[in-house]
């Protein structure tokens, strides 16, 4: 049997994903991530695995309908479209303002004007909307002439993004004297109050200001990281693995972001005109920011994060691959791949480490295969 190929299981996955909404659970409100575990299965080397992942996924959980245009947003006009930003009863309208861009010109200028308008709402959906554009945009950038489906994906991806605009208060201005490393550990963490869990976090979502370490972290780091990017987002990946690591206590999700999020970047960034890696990187460390100060009550193990993975006997990436595969959530499978991706770049245990920890926190959706 021929091996199915990226583009030929990545162009029937959008296809059968075509009629889902943007997010699912019943008042949940999670973003859809069919699209992304897909191209990200593609992307492992397991396209035959796709149509059977995509199945089991369609019927885990039900999904919202797909939203409608109501009012046509003008991109030529500042006052029509950025009033809509981070109104979720907009997605309709912002997939046709998108779809239109599309249509007029080359999915790269698009990226790169609404990249930086898009840029300081990067928690949208917790980094959901940037997470689904960057895989979208590796689809694109492998394609000799992308398809109708490729371009809809990359529109649903930034329109996601648009409507779920999550503006950060503050401003990151990197003139600090912290590497990234010593930035996380001398970041206060204060432990909840009252409510544990979805609640608590989402408080603490809706005022970030107001945590204690907030303010300083903005201006923890020295000026010097945002002038080697590739570098930072390498940090970044290999840092916020630890953060992983080292906090089993956690919802074990939303730290994944801390990796998935710059690992995303990283695919759009050739893509983009250097002018904009400074405000990129700035707007990764906002995130991450806000993720650590959301979701830690304290540093747990991330001091002793890179001994334990070091000491740790963990298998190598193609077995943690395989076994991603088999665990069927898109979680794992997204954050295998772009751990294995980035520690293709710079070797570091956490990435594995991280990613076996992953595996068995997670509850696993095993795949349907046909008999």
């Amino acid at each position: 049997m021929p091996a199915v190929t990226y583009r030929d299981a990545l162009g029937e996955a959008l296809e059968r994903l075509d009629d889902l909404g943007y997010e699912r659970g019943a008042g949940a409100d999670l973003a859809n991530h069919g699209p992304m575990g897909a191209e990200a299965l593609a992307a492992l080397g397991h396209g035959a695995e796709v149509a059977a992942w995509v199945e089991g996924y369609r019927t885990a959980m039900p999904h919202h309908e797909v939203p409608e245009a109501r009012f046509a947003l003008d991109p030529a006009d500042e006052s029509s479209w950025r009033p809509a930003l981070g109104d979720f009863s907009r997605a309709g309208d912002w997939e046709q303002l998108f779809a239109r861009e599309l249509a007029g010109a080359p999915w790269r200028e698009v990226l790169v004007r609404w990249w930086p308008r898009l840029l300081p709402g990067m928690l949208a959906g917790l980094t959901h909307g940037l997470i689904r554009t960057a895989h979208a945009v590796r689809s694109l950038a492998a394609a000799e002439e992308p398809t109708d489906r490729q371009l809809t994906e990359f529109a649903r991806g930034m329109a996601y993004w648009a409507a779920r605009f999550a503006h950060l208060p503050g401003e990151v201005r990197m003139t600090g004297t912290y590497d990234l490393a010593a930035a996380i550990a001398a970041m206060p963490r204060t432990p909840y109050e009252g409510k544990h869990g979805r609640a608590a976090a989402g408080a603490r979502l809706a005022g970030p200001a107001r945590l204690p370490g907030y303010t300083e972290a903005l201006g923890a780091l020295d000026p010097a990281a945002a002038e080697r990017p590739q570098w930072l987002l390498a940090e970044m990946t290999t840092e916020f693995a630890g953060v992983y690591l080292g906090h089993p206590e956690v919802f074990p999700v939303p730290l994944i972001h801390g990796v998935t999020a710059p690992a995303a970047v990283r695919l759009v960034l050739p893509h983009l005109p250097e002018s904009l890696y400074r405000p990129t990187v700035a707007a990764l460390w906002h995130v991450h920011a806000t993720l650590l100060l959301t979701f830690t009550e304290h540093r747990g193990g991330e001091a002793e994060a890179a001994r334990v993975a070091a000491e740790t006997d963990v298998p190598p990436f193609d077995e943690l691959v395989a076994r991603a595969v088999e665990h069927g959530d898109e979680h794992v499978i997204k954050f295998t791949e772009a751990a294995r991706r980035e520690h293709a770049l710079r070797p570091d245990p956490r990435y594995a480490a991280a990613v076996l920890a992953a595996q068995g926190r997670i509850k696993p959706r095993r795949l349907r295969r046909a008999a």
